[in-house]
Parts: structure tokens; sequence; C-alpha cells
């Protein structure tokens, strides 16, 4: 903590002033939602159902605002612009006013703002010292200035209050916490051109490890959400991570910003109700990532509309009917040029043959029929078990799971609809039909959902999006009511057409396969196959994407080396690269270890450079093999008793699959193990900790990528632990 002197002599208390004024005005405006809230929910459930809906409407937008307030409790404000006119500007995560509407605080995606990211020496833009604020809670901590233009500074007697050492390397000192933290406060320039480039066309940010990719794209994420809420807010961002664990990770850092327009989800999580349960081999993976597996699905759901080999006959109270295979060719030909799915088209096949088999029982009769003996007829030959069993077998509903299933655990089945696919190919792709689904099957199952539809027992989805006339209404309601802008009068028709419509736009989306986003940001972006890409594109037909990933950082036999050899076929001319080439979060000498061994493996690398140094970042320690593991285990469990003693952070034991039961032993000895993670390199991918164990380099580097993942974890030290044998490059 800072003495009196100190605090006066930076300017903290001076701060603090404005930080306590800016809270005060966030619980002026918490106090006041939350009191209309309560004058909604006194008036109780009285009069029409009009004005009820209205009331529940009212009440959940004021729910939502409190939560969006409650959200940027932590950090409301964290830099100030000097400006050359004398103008001085707050920066933080919302926009505030005072209640004659002058601003306060002004929204860090504000076109105002940007400076606070974009302005350098060399072109300072108007700013003459731009000053990070860091609080703890409500309170002003520390204070840090950047100089941009000394003259201009010195001209308006500012230059003698000055802090810091810059706001950037303090964050990067900073221990882990298990959560990213949000990097407002440190985007610089690089970082920043990525976050407020164009929403149209697909945007590819390659990146090595620690240039903050993933921060970015989340801030990409908001600031989109904040400038395009016209286009967005109807459909949403969708955000793709690698991993269930990546995704709690990073859960709080779009409510932080005051988003929540947002469906975080792994590939998996856009399929409702799989569950993965076995990990494919490398050879299997990269057979079902390939694009023509669109064509082998499309294949076998074509042969769920089968031809009986001859025609049949069929006694309908004394009455013979024919199942001619030529009336089933002509239903199924009619119910396919509806472009319906499978299943649902399986409805106008049925009614065109019941129709044509009832037609045959009304030509036997010598007299004319009514609507109701024709009715009559119908229904008949509807329920008539032979008939439905002959319809079916003809044309068969099923689910994606089942037809995955049928098809890679049916040779002949396989064999007919893959008829591309080599034998060898074929034969790899087989499997038992109770095998557990795994990652690889996600994009096949959801080619097969898009082909085949909802089931026959599905009720329709409820339509989404209030018409005109309902906003219309809304601004009707709006104008009786003293809102203060704090509704929109979109928001409230949406709030007013019922249940369905009270879910968040979060809620909707994920709770719907089909649902389309309007931007959709993908991170670890390398790892996923053609297949898979063309599961997300089904997801945003106007191709607005932003995709982070590093090349060299591939573990996935489907993934993607170049990025050219991806998104030229998915995007043409549509998409362009922007690289980030400063890592913020990896010591000087684990990059140069990682890059030395990257190299070496003939991994396709960016070029990086380190923003820090620290002592003493990286150690070899050698073991024989039967100990390796518990030599591991006990550097690990050193290291996470020395930072429990201090100021904490996290410890890692990155090992190989096969290694990992021995490392959880050898823990189990060390009072701090609770505190140690134990991964293997896939499952560290995204993650960061202060200090990583590498444990039996020379196993892991059977695949290169996973490797470079490994070494690139740590944010402050490296212990790799090998038994003699190292990999070229370490």
């Amino acid at each position: 903590m800072h003495d009196d002197s100190t605090r006066t002599a930076y300017g903290l208390d001076a701060e603090q002033r404005v930080i306590d004024g800016l809270y005060g005005r966030l619980d002026d405006l918490r106090g006041e939602t939350e009191r209309r809230l309560a004058e909604v929910r006194k008036s109780g459930p009285s009069g029409s159902p009009q004005n009820r809906s209205e009331r529940d409407a009212f009440a959940t937008l004021y729910e939502d605002r409190i939560m969006q307030l409650d959200a940027v409790e932590d950090r409301l404000c964290f830099g100030r612009l000097d400006l050359a006119d004398g103008d001085r500007l707050y920066v933080g995560r919302i926009g505030l006013s005072d209640e004659a509407h002058a601003p306060l605080l002004t929204d860090w995606r504000a076109p105002a703002a940007r400076a606070f990211y974009s302005a350098t020496a060399a072109n300072p833009s108007g700013v003459v010292n731009r000053r990070h604020l860091t609080t703890r809670g409500r309170v002003v901590t520390a204070v840090e200035d950047d100089v941009l233009d000394v003259a201009a500074l010195r001209e308006a007697g500012l230059d003698d209050t000055l802090a810091g050492e810059g706001a950037l390397l303090a964050a990067l000192d900073a221990r882990r916490t298990g959560r990213m933290g949000d990097i407002v406060a440190t985007i610089q320039a690089e970082q920043d051109a990525v976050i407020r480039a164009d929403l149209d066309g697909a945007l590819v940010v390659q990146g090595g490890p620690g240039t903050g990719k993933t921060a970015v794209a989340l801030h990409r994420a908001a600031f989109l959400l904040y400038h395009h809420r016209e286009q967005l807010e109807r459909r949403g961002v969708l955000l793709i991570g690698p991993s269930a664990q990546f995704l709690r990770y990073i859960d709080h850092v779009l409510p932080s910003l005051g988003e929540t327009g947002a469906v975080s989800t792994t590939l998996a999580g856009l399929v409702p109700g799989v569950r993965i349960g076995a990990v494919e081999r490398d050879d299997v993976a990269s057979v079902k990532g390939r694009t023509i597996m669109s064509r082998v699905i499309k294949n076998a759901v074509r042969e769920r509309q089968r031809l009986p080999r001859e025609d049949q006959e069929v006694s309908i109270d004394g009455r013979t009917v024919v199942i001619r295979r030529s009336d089933i060719r002509e239903a199924q030909s009619k119910a396919r040029r509806e472009g319906k799915p499978h299943n649902e088209a399986r409805a106008s096949f049925a009614k065109e043959m019941i129709g044509r088999l009832t037609a045959q029982l009304v030509e036997q009769l010598d007299h004319h029929l009514d609507n109701d003996e024709r009715f009559e007829l119908e229904r008949d030959v509807r329920d008539s078990k032979t008939i439905r069993i002959a319809l079916n077998l003809c044309w068969l509903p099923i689910t994606p799971v089942q037809f995955i299933r049928d098809l890679l655990s049916k040779p002949h089945l396989l064999d007919h609809a893959a008829r591309s696919l080599s034998a060898h190919d074929r034969a790899l792709l087989i499997r038992p039909s109770h095998a557990p689904m795994t990652e690889a099957d996600i994009p096949l199952l959801d080619e097969a959902a898009d082909l085949l539809g909802d089931m026959p027992s599905n009720a329709p989805r409820a339509a989404t999006g209030a018409s005109e006339e309902e906003i219309e209404y809304a601004r009707e309601v709006l104008s009786t009511f003293d809102t203060d802008g704090m509704v929109s009068a979109e928001d409230l028709a949406e709030r007013m057409r019922g249940s369905t419509s009270r879910m968040t736009l979060a809620e909707r989306a994920a709770s719907d396969r089909t649902w389309t986003y309007g931007h959709v940001v993908v991170d670890e972006a390398q790892e996923l196959s053609p297949m898979a890409w063309r599961m997300l594109l089904r997801r945003c037909p106007t191709r607005s994407f932003t995709i982070v990933g590093d090349v060299a950082q591939v573990t996935s036999a489907a993934g993607t080396q170049w990025w050219p050899e991806t998104m030229d076929p998915l995007f043409g001319p549509s998409w362009h690269l922007r690289e980030l080439t400063v890592s913020y979060r990896i010591p000087a000498q684990v990059a140069q270890v990682a890059q030395s061994f990257a190299k070496a493996a003939a991994l396709p690398v960016s070029e990086l450079s380190a923003a820090r140094e620290v002592d003493d970042a990286v150690a070899l320690t050698t073991a024989d093999a039967p100990v390796a593991a518990r030599t591991a285990a006990r550097l690990a469990g050193e290291h996470a008793a020395r930072m429990a003693d201090s100021e904490g952070g996290l410890v890692a034991i990155i090992a190989p699959q096969d290694s990992l039961g021995a490392v959880r032993e050898g823990l189990a000895q060390h009072a701090a193990a609770a505190d140690v993670t134990v991964c293997t390199p896939l499952e560290s991918k995204g993650l960061e900790f202060d200090v990583v164990v590498v444990l039996d380099p020379a196993a892991i580097a059977a695949r290169p990528g996973d490797l470079y993942v490994a070494l690139t974890r740590p944010t402050q030290r490296l212990e790799i632990v090998h038994t003699g044998r190292l990999p070229a490059g370490l």
C-alpha cells in the first residue's frame, strides 16, 4: 500500500475521488433500476393478459440491466487520456453519464476510446499522456503513465504527477489465477488493429504462443457486438473453443465487458445430446475430417430412400391394392423436389403413397364417394400395418446418431456410400455399432442432422424475432413509461412475445441446432478439419468470422498447417490474414527454447519476439526412467509450496498420456499436490501457468506440435525433466 505522501505525489488520491464518483453513479443506476423493478413487481398479476405481458417484459429487462451493472463492478474504470486540447477522458468497461447526461466514463469500445489502445509516441493521435489505473475492489492501488507528447505535457503542467513503469509489464508479471484476466487495459496497437477490423469476411489472426490471440478474439467479439449491434443483436456471436476446460477458463471475459449476446461452446456442444467417449486414432480422424465425407453421408442418406425389388399386394377389408415400384419411385421423386430434409420429406412421400393407394380402392367401387367415405378409405390405408411397414422400408426416419452408427458399423452400407474412398480408408472407418462417439464424429453427426432433419414427432421450432407491428406497439407502450432510454422498443417487443422470447439470445441460440449467427469467433482454429469448417459455415451464412490460431501448434491429424490451403476453398478472396508477433506472456528464454525446437522439427512457426526477460526461466533435469515421474512431481510440488507461501500461482505437469498415473502417484507424497494441474499437451492447449514441468519431451515429440504446445504454456518458469534423450533443438 502507498503512504499518504506517495498517494498525493502520484495523484492516487485525486484518481480515488474520480473512481468514488463513478462507483457512486453506478450504485445510483442500480438503485434506480431496482426501484423500477420493484414497482413493476408491485403491480401484481392483475389486468388483461396484454398488460401482464408488458409488466413481465419490463421486469425481465430491468433484471437484465441489473445483471449488466453488476457484471462491471470489477475494474469499472481502468484508464485516463489527457488530450492535447486540454480535455480528459476516463475509459472503462461501460459508458456512464451523470443525471444531466454529461459523460463521466467512456466505454472502451467507443470510437473516442480508440486512442487508449492505438496511440503511440510516433502517432499520438492528440494524446499527451495515457494513464493506466490499477484498482483492487473500489480502491485505486497504482497509476502508471505512458507519455506520448512530452512538450505538450509540460505545457499543460502535468509532468510532475507521472508514475509507474507501464501497465503492460506490470500485467505481464502478474501471477496466473486460473481464469484469463481480460487485457482491456494493456491491449497494444497490434492487437487493437485486429479487434477493430471490419466485420465483413473472414479475419484470420495468426500468432505464436503468448501473443494474446484468445484475449484479442474475445475483445473483438465484444467490440463487434457493441459497434454492429443492429446486425448482430438478432443473431448473436458464436465463440468456439477447443475444450470445456478452456471455456471455463475464459467464461467471465465477455460478461465482464457487459455483453451477453454471445454463445461459447465447443464443436461438440453444437450437437445437443451427444457424449464424447473416446479419442480417435490419427489415421481415422484424418479420413473423417476430409470434405469427401460430406458426399459419403449424402449418398448414405439417399440410400435410406429405397425402392423395393418388386410390387407388393396388400389386402384391405377384402380388397387388394398394389404397392407399385413405379408409384414409389414417383412419390420419392416428388418428395425430394420439395427440398426438405429426409425425415421431414418422409411425410410428403407417405402422403403421396397413401393418396395413390386410396385411389386404387376408389376405382374398385361402383359408386361415387362423398368426402366422408373417401376419408374412411384413406384412414383404412393409413392404419394398415402392412402398408406402414412397406412405406417405412422405402423411407424410414432415423436419428443422426443411429444413422452414423449404422453407416460406420455395416460394411455393406459404407461400401455403397463411400465408393470414392479407398478400400483401406473404408476399413479404417468400420467399428462396432456400440463404439462410443469421438470428437471426429461430431462434424459427421452435424452433416447427417442437416440432411436428415428433425424426427417426425418433434414439434416445430417457435418463430423468433419480433415483427414490425410488435415493435411499433412496444414503442407506444414505452411512451407511457418513464424508462430514461434504459429499454429499447425491440427488446421490449421480444420480451412481450411470451415465454420463449423471454429466453436470452444466448439461451435461444444454444437450444436450437439450426440457429445461424451474425458472427463466429473460432479459437485454436488450426485444429479444425475441413468437415468441421463445413459445420461452422452452416451456422454463419454471411461468412463473417474471426479465426485465431497458430499453425505451428496443430495437434489434429486433420488440422491446418498452412492457412491458404484451408481458407481459400472456404472463403475465396473474402479472407485476409493478420499476424501477432509480440509474445507478452512467455519469457524470452522459454520462447527461444520453444522456437529452437519448432524450427528443428520443421514446424511452420511464426516470427516471435518476447516482450520480457525472466531470470532462470528454463531448467533441465535428468532422471532415470523409473523415477522421472516422481522427479517431475517433486519439482512441481516444490514450486506449488513456494507459491502458496507468497503470492500464489498455478503449476502444471504436462506429460504423455501413459505417464499421468505415475505422476499423480508421485504428487500424492507432496502437501501442495492439490495445487498442481496434471494434463496432456492436448488438454493444456489455450491455457497458461506460472510454472510448467514438461515430462519426457522425447516421448511427447512423437507429435512435434504437442511438444511445442507444452513448452509454451509457462509465464514464469519452464522445467524440463528428461531421461537423457532430448529432441533436436532442445
